[in-house]
């Protein structure tokens, strides 16, 4: 028993044993706080990542401060014995000193937050967690507008040494761009005329919404932005097809099936103005025929 005291006895095995205990309280209190952010944040139906990121780090810094505090008379000893080889360290662990800087520059700045969809080099996602080395998000294809069901991990120092898109406002809403393609047989002028009058009434639903969210991103920005209403070009590729470019600033979900109704009634309307128009072989004989 005396042994046994004499072993508690000494400040360091008193240290550690406080220290292995905060280390295990807090794993504990943070499980519990997450599990109940959780909760509640589901039966409101709002998002909860953002809360649980920060209820994270700030009791992960919370604990190194009092390890810092507890350990300090150890570590100004362990700093002096290991100053000659400082730099050797800090060659060493520089990568790791640029994540941590990383992060630093995301908690003063915030060029994004999470729940956001950013773009860092190639790696495009939404921000689900956020620490002191690294991000991680969900990928996301812009092409669909979609996820693709893999994770990103990014070191924080990509925030340092990379540019950093923001791209939450094309979260809700996107300009959806694509092109039909067709044979020059007719005027197309006169087909896109009414194409533009029945895509008006394909986003006559959702026109005022989009109306409000550009003026949000126009205020913010400080810029002018892009028209809610459906643009059409026309042009021409190097096979000499006819080339009718469409452009949509509409709801993600509602992208693809507005592809499809546009693209259904601009074939429909053309058909039809075929059909309708004579055929170069009739129209020569026509001329032939005509005294």
């Amino acid at each position: 028993m005396s042994l046994f005291a004499e072993y508690l006895a000494d400040p360091n095995i008193e240290k550690g044993l406080i220290s292995i205990g905060l280390i295990i309280l807090v794993g504990l209190v943070k499980s519990a706080l997450e599990r109940a952010i959780i909760s509640r944040s589901r039966r409101k139906k709002a998002g909860y990542r953002s809360k649980v990121n920060t209820m994270r780090n700030t009791l992960n810094v919370s604990l190194v401060f009092i390890l810092v505090v507890l350990w300090a008379s150890e570590l100004q000893s362990f700093a002096f014995s290991i100053a000659a080889f400082m730099f050797a360290i800090v060659f060493a662990t520089k990568e790791y000193l640029q994540c941590y800087l990383g992060y630093f520059y995301y908690i003063s700045a915030r060029p994004f937050r999470i729940g956001d969809w950013i773009q860092i080099n190639e790696g495009v996602g939404e921000v689900i967690a956020a620490d002191w080395t690294k991000l991680t998000m969900l990928e996301v294809d812009l092409h669909t507008n979609s996820y693709t069901g893999k994770h990103l991990f990014i070191p924080n120092h990509q925030i340092l040494l990379k540019p950093v898109r923001n791209l939450n406002f094309l979260r809700r809403y996107t300009l959806s761009s694509f092109t039909i393609t067709c044979e020059p047989t007719i005027d197309v002028f006169p087909v896109v005329d009414e194409l533009h009058e029945q895509a008006l009434e394909f986003c006559k639903e959702f026109i005022d919404v989009a109306e409000r969210y550009k003026g949000v991103i126009e205020k913010r920005l400080d810029v002018e932005f892009i028209p809610t209403e459906p643009h059409f070009t026309v042009s021409t590729n190097q096979f000499a097809k006819i080339c009718i470019g469409v452009d949509i600033f509409c709801p993600i979900e509602q992208s693809v099936i507005l592809r499809q109704q546009i693209t259904k009634a601009f074939f429909n309307l053309w058909h039809a103005k075929v059909g309708d128009t004579p055929s170069l072989e009739r129209r020569r004989s026509e001329t032939i025929e005509t005294p």
